[in-house]
């Protein structure tokens, strides 16, 4: 599966709510174990709404700080803060997250990947900020230019 295909892949309703209603079990006994805590946290990354998203970040944020017993574990982690934020276009904290995992293992060629599509999708999305700003200076100068010839032609 290529990095824009792993981006735009949406979890199943059905893997949602299972593992939902597994998180949430777990919950109410006061204890909910990591592996759980991360199939929740990935479901919810592969939502098609961003309050998910969201929602599955701060898991994932929580699972480093405080429950990464292991290496694996971390990359697991960091991999999917950087596609979750890439999903919500948060690239510039989706590339902290990838450079990160990337630090741990070089040579992960899923990463490579993500970091490439990650800056691609940065420098797109910069050069559409610069074609709506550009569009806003030319409306604004046709307004003060329309004004301009307007109040010239009251002066005469």
């Amino acid at each position: 599966m290529d990095v824009e295909d792993v981006l735009s892949d949406v979890v199943s309703m059905e893997d949602l709510k299972k593992f939902e209603k597994e998180y949430h079990n777990q919950l109410t006994t006061g204890t909910v174990s990591q592996e759980t805590k991360f199939h929740y946290a990935w479901c919810l990354v592969r939502s098609n709404y961003p309050a998910d998203i969201r929602k599955g970040l701060i898991l994932l944020e929580q699972l480093i700080k405080h429950e990464a017993n292991d290496d694996d574990a971390k990359r697991n982690y960091l991999y999917y803060l950087a596609l979750g934020n890439s999903r919500i276009k948060e690239y510039s904290t989706a590339l902290q997250f990838i450079k990160a995992f990337l630090h741990m293992q070089p040579e992960n060629m899923q990463a490579q990947n993500l970091l490439v599509t990650i800056q691609k999708k940065m420098e797109s999305d910069a050069h559409k900020g610069m074609a709506v700003a550009g569009a806003l200076a030319l409306g604004l100068s046709a307004i003060v230019g329309i004004g301009f010839a307007l109040s010239k032609n009251l002066k005469k």
